[in-house]
């Protein structure tokens, strides 16, 4: 635990901000594989202790690495500065019906936007796997998107506002269709995206559908709005304070079409057809799943070596229902040799069952084989899914890894879940021989390293991979424009000189042992995916501690 510089508290800073030994180990992980011991955790109450921890940070020489629940991948939310735990930033507006908005803090739950929504007719319609415990601020960050992306897109279309604290401690809303506020930070980025617009240099992987990689300069110049370019950005552009939402109506019916393929090049083409069709999602479980499933004892379909799970929503149940079963004629078509349309809720919700069956599973196989998440968020051209699903079995063969693949096939969108023995002696080595094979193959393909879970620290130092050195430049300079001192979140999205993807970790039985008061909190967070639980609840501060036993004396 020793290594980063101890820091005294911001002037004037009226939340909590601990630098012992435990409250440090408890932010040193997140969802992701990496650890990184911060120098102190800071979490403020009010925006003027953000703007405290910025000059703060600045004057410390110091980053600021924003933070939800931590179930981010990536390692965008671990870092060696102060981590800024935003997650008890909670309030809720009450739902503009009309207008289909609210507004929330950044440590509101996607879960809650959508109960809240939806007891008033509407819905938040993005809808990643962690939505449970994702908090909106952290969906922002990486542009998160999840199953329903064909349907309504990633979380970028339905942000209509952002209120931000930027890097000199100034802060400002920026809304959607409005003018960019007079400020210099906000105008030193409009310049960046001007300059873009009028050089027609605006980065991006042509036929990638979903991207949460670098900066979003080519929407933002399409769009004429800064806020674009801020969604993504995962915390090195600004902090956000508090976010207003887009909401959509609820459909009246979203039935499900099961289809089971003998193989993925037919799942991948039925895939292409969902989405032609106006599918909102099709998901596929690869042949590694369904193993991964079957010892489950879940009811996969007999020799199917490839499932799609497509949804088909409508403003009537008449056009929900007919849209399904057409979906399941292209199924058909496509070579499916079990298709199923389910329409009430209980056996939709039992098909699901089956997409979300393998965190569960995996945790009870051998408790040497770590599921890793390093190679989780390529995505393709529709065009190249099979090629790259194939790609990426070949590759953990020959590493001597399994594996268990899954996705959303509609946007040639593959995760992968890498299980390592770190009982090997070479396990490193393979964990590392393994990420460059697959990034190789990204790169090959015209893909992008990050659907959406975003670059943080764990992409970043690949981005030469997969960017073109001017699209790299660009990022830079919108970085640049932003935060010249490096006050956020330095070292994800554009990485430092020399950076590594990971330093340690955290399944390394070699590195130090954190303290056990952490290791117990965290290893029941991850046993019990209660990522948004407080990570200082109920662990007192050396000082409180010692003054309880004095009071008990």
């Amino acid at each position: 635990m020793t290594g980063t510089p101890m820091l005294d508290a911001p002037t004037g800073f009226g939340g909590v901000f601990r630098t012992d030994a435990v409250a440090r180990a408890l932010y040193a992980e997140a969802a992701g594989i990496a650890r990184v011991i911060p120098a102190a955790v800071a979490v403020p109450e009010t925006r003027d202790d953000l703007v405290a921890l910025v000059s703060h940070a600045a004057t410390a020489g110091v980053t600021l690495v924003p933070r939800g629940s931590g179930s981010s991948m990536s390692g965008g939310a671990v870092g060696p500065g102060i981590v800024v735990d935003l997650s008890r930033w909670r309030a809720m507006g009450s739902v503009d019906v009309e207008r289909r908005r609210i507004v929330v803090g950044p440590g509101v739950l996607r879960r809650e936007v959508d109960e809240a929504a939806r007891a008033v007719g509407l819905c938040f319609p993005v809808d990643p796997s962690s939505g449970a415990f994702c908090t909106i601020g952290g969906m922002v960050g990486t542009n998160a998107a999840g199953a329903r992306t064909l349907g309504y897109g990633a979380t970028r279309a339905w942000v209509h506002g952002l209120e931000c604290v930027f890097a000199d401690g100034s802060s400002a809303w920026i809304h959607r269709g409005a003018p960019i506020p007079a400020l210099a930070i906000p105008r030193a980025l409009g310049a960046c995206l001007a300059d873009a617009r009028a050089r027609d240099a605006a980065p991006f992987h042509a036929g990638v559908r979903k991207e949460s990689s670098g900066y979003a300069i080519r929407a933002a110049v399409e769009s004429g709005d800064l806020i674009d370019l801020l969604v993504g950005s995962e915390g090195t552009l600004a902090l956000f304070t508090a976010i207003e939402l887009v909401l959509a109506p609820v459909p009246a019916d979203t039935p499900t079409v099961l289809g089971g393929f003998p193989d993925i090049e037919a799942a991948a083409d039925a895939a292409i057809a969902a989405r032609a069709s106006g599918a909102v999602s099709c998901e596929l479980l690869e042949e590694t799943f369904l193993e991964v499933a079957r010892r489950g004892e879940m009811p996969v379909p007999d020799g199917a070596r490839a499932v799609l799970l497509a949804e088909y929503d409508g403003d009537s149940s008449r056009a929900a229902g007919a849209g399904a079963e057409g979906l399941a004629a292209d199924f058909r078509t496509h070579g499916a040799t079990t298709v199923e349309v389910a329409r009430s809720p209980e056996r939709v919700a039992e098909l699901w069952a089956l997409r979300h069956a393998a965190s569960p599973i995996l945790s009870r196989l051998d408790p040497s084989l770590r599921s890793m998440q390093f190679i989780e968020d390529g995505c393709v051209p529709p065009e190249q899914f099979a090629s790259y699903v194939a790609g990426v079995r070949v590759a953990l063969a020959e590493a001597g890894v399994r594996g268990v693949l899954f996705g959303h096939a509609g946007d040639a969108h593959l995760h992968v879940n890498p299980l390592i023995d770190v009982r090997t002696t070479d396990w490193r080595e393979r964990v590392r021989d393994l990420l460059d094979d697959v990034t190789g193959l990204v790169a090959e393909l015209g893909g992008t390293l990050a659907g959406e879970h975003g670059d943080g620290r764990l992409r970043a130092p690949l981005l030469h991979r997969v960017w073109s050195a001017d699209a790299r430049a660009w990022f830079a300079r919108v970085k640049q424009a932003a935060d010249p001192a490096g006050v956020l979140n330095a070292g994800a999205k554009v990485a430092a000189p020399h950076a590594e993807p990971w330093e340690a970790i955290k399944y390394d039985a070699e590195l130090r042992p954190l303290p056990s008061e952490a290791r117990a909190v965290l290893t029941a967070v991850e046993r019990e995916r209660a990522w948004h639980r407080y990570r200082l609840d109920g662990v007192d501060s050396p000082r409180a501690a010692a003054r309880r036993f004095s009071l008990r004396r």
